[in-house]
């Protein structure tokens, strides 16, 4: 999440020198629905923490 969130967004910004064509607001526009679902999914792992674990117990 770090990486594609500003004050950081290191591959955000690398994509942005790479295509000149694209601004750094439009970039940073493009990764909001990554960024939305990365804080579901992060919601969802910390509201059911046994999601984590649930492979391990279904190899033993």
């Amino acid at each position: 999440i770090g990486m594609i969130t500003p004050p950081v967004g290191m591959n955000v910004y690398v994509i942005s020198s790479m295509a000149r064509d694209v601004s750094l607001r439009d970039a940073f526009r493009g990764v909001v629905p990554f960024l939305i679902s990365d804080v579901v999914r992060v919601v969802i792992l910390v509201l059911f923490p046994s999601i984590t674990l649930c492979l391990v117990r279904w190899l033993n």
